[in-house]
């Protein structure tokens, strides 16, 4: 089972990716620090959740979950924030269109792996 893990900041997208690699032998987790490449990841087909920042410079979260959405609308997306604030608006704007999951940083990351499970069981 392959987990997207999407941050502009390498040391983050590392951190997850030894994190849950440690905690779930059966998930492969892939990294991208762009939303470009996550994109076209997800429209290989294979992906199974999508864990994205918010703020990218390239494409923000919110261009993300939508393209990802359009491309595959059963695809399970978390996404992560290290902000109180949204000054774009993408988390408002993402749970309109069914974004269930935004978690802040610094997260536990007990409570990542129980989100990421949860939503991988279709809950």
């Amino acid at each position: 089972m392959k987990i997207l893990v999407v941050d502009d900041e390498k040391a983050v997208t590392d951190y997850i990716k030894m994190e849950l690699e440690d905690c779930c032998q059966d998930m492969e987790v892939i990294c991208r620090n762009s939303g470009y490449e996550a994109l076209k990841l997800i429209m290989q087909g294979d992906i199974a959740l999508l864990l994205t920042d918010i703020a990218m410079p390239d494409m923000d979260g919110y261009e993300l979950y939508s393209r990802a959405k359009d491309y595959n609308a059963e695809l399970p997306i978390i996404m992560m924030t290290g902000f109180g604030y949204d000054p774009n608006h993408v988390v408002v704007k993402s749970r309109k269109e069914g974004l269930q999951d935004v978690i802040f940083k610094p997260f536990d990351t007990q409570k990542l792996f129980a989100l990421i499970k949860k939503r991988l069981a279709g809950e």
